[in-house]
């Protein structure tokens, strides 16, 4: 999905570096773009080397989903940290490190010999992500004049942020499929090494200035209460929810939650001002956003294991059954917008939500002998067609309940919502699929099945037994996942306000 980092900078007026002549608007759109396109791809790149990593690697089942937990949790936590450090310290420099850290734990991740090394390289890389992404949409706005121009440029970046979104699968596969699973991390290197280079030359410099500090406790508590938490969740798979090994990180993370809330309330700048949440459209957007993402986040996750594990497809032959998902996240995310004049903007986020909760109740019916066109593509098309009509009226929703010069916060904060309730959703999904899995095939010896894997699914001799415990925990995790969407569909019904005031269908990304 497209990442929508904090556009409030875009409102300002920047103060751009008057060193030497201005670079030309492509070449920074370029540039910018080309990071914007690195941070979202890597969010789904790693989807469909799940399966290779674990057999390399011999990472535990409830250790896979970590591979993206990693990643998605530390980029949540330090998104609007990271927007803030480039206010104050230079959007340009923000850039430069952000993209440098991205890159050289894309290294390291791509080099790691044991799981806990991949796992600390892709938690690095999202705290990359997150000093990085922040920066890029204000270095398109700043490079280029108000009016039809910008306009031009800020589609260029939506498409390709949505684009590396879309094309994570496909070129995952690939890379997999022709190399090893360990290209998906290695190709960074390269990529980021050019546009770094290039950066350091070309991309002219901008700030606020506006004296503000920067609130790293709180990025700190939020990123640690989330890990934790998310941690608690995963070990009721083996230990049981009222085991101490599980009772104790849950507790733990919802502790450092409830001090990371004490903070924002007494801060002097805090990163997410709790005051922005006495407006409706505001928290009742969030909310919705954390709900739905919490599900559809799970998408990429289950379905490469379920066409892997399952169906045996090669990580190519995986990537390539995901495309026509991945273009209908673009098409829905094209489509709200000439919706949402017309139905409203809480009707079209309804109904992209209904249409998501269709296609994981369809995907719920899966069996371990799967015909691609009516257990893979078309409710995949439905699931990602649900989600890009949903993200952009939410986001909408949620910037007309703030103030001018705090709607970029505000989208900020949707796609943090969103990102954090997909990393604890994940959480909660993979556990209710391993208990699933392991409750089919008979605890002893087969806890955790939800994760196993084989390169060549069934045809490399999984047993058919196995094929269909692991079909079993897939479906109820999508069966979950369009309960939740249900329950998002209410909420948006109940709590999202009716005639929300200044909607900017512009701002949504």
């Amino acid at each position: 999905m497209t990442t929508m980092p904090r556009a409030a900078d875009v409102s300002r007026i920047s103060r751009p570096s008057r060193r030497g002549s201005a670079p030309p608007a492509w070449l920074v759109v370029g540039l910018a773009c080309a990071g914007q396109f690195l941070v979202v791809l890597d969010v789904s790149v790693v989807n469909v080397a799940l399966p290779s990593i674990r057999a390399d690697l011999g990472m535990s089942a409830s250790g896979l989903q970590w591979v993206v937990n990693a990643y998605a949790i530390a980029f949540a936590g330090f998104m609007l940290l990271g927007g803030r450090a480039g206010d104050l310290y230079g959007r340009k420099r923000m850039f430069l490190v952000g993209l440098a850290l991205f890159t050289l734990a894309s290294l390291c991740g791509g080099l790691a010999q044991d799981g806990w090394q991949l796992l600390l390289a892709r938690a690095v890389q999202g705290l990359g992500a997150a000093v990085l992404a922040p920066s890029t949409l204000t270095l398109v706005t700043s490079a280029v004049p108000e009016g039809a121009a910008r306009a031009r440029a800020i589609a260029t970046w939506t498409a390709v942020g949505a684009g590396g979104g879309a094309a994570g699968g496909l070129v995952g596969g690939v890379l997999v499929d022709t190399l090893s699973w360990r290209w998906v991390l290695l190709i960074n290197v390269p990529v980021g090494a050019v546009v770094l280079l290039g950066s350091l030359r070309r991309l002219p410099e901008s700030r606020a200035g506006d004296g503000r500090r920067l609130d790293l406790p709180g990025a700190v508590l939020v990123t640690a209460g989330l890990g934790v938490l998310a941690y608690g969740i995963s070990q009721t798979e083996a230990k049981g929810w009222t085991a101490a090994a599980t009772l104790w990180p849950l507790a733990a993370g919802l502790a450092l939650i409830a001090l990371f809330l004490v903070v924002e309330a007494r801060t002097a700048a805090p990163l997410m001002p709790l005051g922005l949440f006495r407006a409706r459209a505001v928290s009742s957007a969030n909310a919705a956003m954390f709900l739905c993402g919490s599900a559809m986040f799970c998408m990429w996750f289950f379905m490469t294991l379920y066409a892997q594990n399952v169906l045996g497809y090669t990580p190519l032959e995986a990537g390539l059954a995901l495309v026509p998902s991945s273009l209908a996240v673009l098409v829905g995310s094209k489509s709200a917008p000439r919706f949402m004049p017309v139905l409203g903007a809480r009707n079209v986020a309804v109904l992209g939500t209904l249409i998501a909760a269709v296609g994981f109740g369809w995907q719920s019916l899966m069996t371990a002998r799967g015909d691609y066109l009516t257990e893979i593509m078309f409710p995949g098309i439905l699931m990602m067609l649900g989600a890009g009509l949903t993200a952009t009226p939410l986001a909408a929703l949620a910037t007309s309940g703030a103030a001018p010069g705090e709607a970029g916060l505000v989208s900020g904060l949707v796609n943090t919502s969103r990102t954090m309730g997909g990393s604890l959703g994940l959480a909660v999904m993979s556990t209710i699929a391993a208990a699933r899995t392991a409750s089919a095939m008979g605890v002893a010896g087969t806890a955790g099945a939800a994760g196993s894997i084989s390169t060549a699914g069934r045809d490399a001799g999984v047993p058919e037994a196995l094929a269909e415990a692991l079909t079993d925990g897939y479906a109820l995790a999508f069966r979950t996942g369009a309960g939740v969407l249900l329950g998002g569909v209410v909420l948006m019904v109940v709590w999202l306000p009716w005639r929300p005031r200044g909607i900017s269908t512009s701002s949504a990304g």
